[in-house]
């Protein structure tokens, strides 16, 4: 399997499934399983026991994986979903860019 194009920090936006539409900051990346975690999207209402006396029990909120097809990331030139290329330097350093208007990708 390649390596993935969407990088942790990236501002992505979901083009499928019950969060289609919603935007958030990817906050982990898991290439293994082809996932990402996305901050407030694909969240689970999560039932925690308490363990200790200082550990507080009670409904926790979750964010979920979602497989990396489902997103895509936001273009900062225009602010619309974009696919993701590379470009190389003149000094040999490759770069991010979205390919729809050759803006540089954090």
């Amino acid at each position: 399997m390649a390596g993935l194009k969407i990088k942790k920090g990236d501002r992505v936006r979901v083009l499928t499934g019950k969060d289609r539409g919603k935007e958030g900051v990817v906050m982990r990346v898991m290439p293994k399983e082809n996932k990402v975690i996305v901050d407030g999207v694909n969240v689970a209402r999560k039932h925690q026991k308490a363990r200790t006396a200082t550990m507080q029990g009670g409904i926790i909120d979750k964010d979920m994986p979602i497989p990396v097809p489902n997103v895509a990331v936001i273009s900062p030139a225009d602010g619309r979903p974009t696919r993701v290329g590379y470009k190389v330097q003149a000094d040999g350093t490759k770069i991010r860019v979205c390919r729809r208007t050759g803006a540089e990708l954090g």
